[in-house]
């Protein structure tokens, strides 16, 4: 058989790598085996081989070729001694927004890594991808939020470690409720207004909102019900009897 060109090679890749975006997509990574995928791209399975060691290689190029240019987006050519500076990172994380929203690909692999793949057995190694990719994530958050505290930007009380935490929750957060119901609210407005209320909280600095928790209450922790039901019946719930004609 003739040696394939650099370019054939690559176009066997690409096609690999959208045929596991649409089975994933489709049927969850578990469901998908790698004759699936090769047989969705018209190509031998040894041919997929020659590409990826296994399902979690492929599965990790499909997730970079979507995600690299938003990971570049938030390491800008501006970006000195490995911070940003806060409007950076507020432009970064609204990228990401439009992008999810905008972009079919983007939207497509962040549906799968949310809710189609188990890591777990072949995918295990991408569980410590994930979790040093959330670390780096974070760590770049508090380095910008440092370098705010240190030019006066933010308060010097802040704990950065705690702000750069809340800040990856809440984006993953609204990531996850966003991909789960899209049609629910507009990702690009909210996630926008959501990360510049929460820098702006951040810099206000003031009198705690909320006194600490009381030992009392510290003590009711875990005793009680985690969601509250409202006391008031629906009105299709056990209705009240009609009155007696008189």
């Amino acid at each position: 058989m003739a040696r394939k060109t650099k370019q054939e090679a690559e176009e066997t890749r690409t096609r690999l790598l959208d045929a596991a975006e649409m089975l994933f997509q489709q049927r969850g990574v578990s469901r998908c085996s790698l004759q699936d995928i090769a047989q969705a791209a018209g190509v031998t399975r040894g041919a997929v081989y020659w590409h990826f060691q296994d399902k979690a290689e492929l599965f990790n190029a499909m997730m970079e070729r979507a995600t690299m240019p938003l990971e570049e987006g938030m390491n800008p050519p501006s970006m000195v001694e490995g911070h940003l500076s806060l409007a950076e990172l507020r432009w970064g994380l609204v990228n990401v927004f439009y992008t999810a929203m905008h972009n079919e690909r983007t939207r497509r692999v962040f549906e799968i890594a949310m809710q189609k793949v188990e890591y777990s057995g072949e995918m295990q190694t991408l569980h410590e991808r994930k979790l040093a990719s959330h670390r780096e994530w974070r760590g770049q958050n508090q380095a910008a939020f440092d370098h705010a505290v240190s030019i006066g930007q933010l308060p010097a009380g802040l704990n950065t470690r705690v702000a750069a935490v809340a800040l990856v929750a809440m984006v993953d957060g609204l990531l996850h409720q966003w991909i789960m119901d899209p049609d629910s609210f507009d990702l690009l407005e909210v996630g926008q207004a959501t990360v510049e209320g929460y820098l702006s909280s951040l810099a206000m600095g003031g009198a705690p909102l909320l006194p600490p928790l009381t030992p009392e209450e510290r003590a009711r922790l875990g005793q009680e019900g985690i969601c509250r039901r409202s006391s008031v019946p629906s009105s299709s719930a056990n209705p009240a009897p009609e009155s007696a004609p008189k």
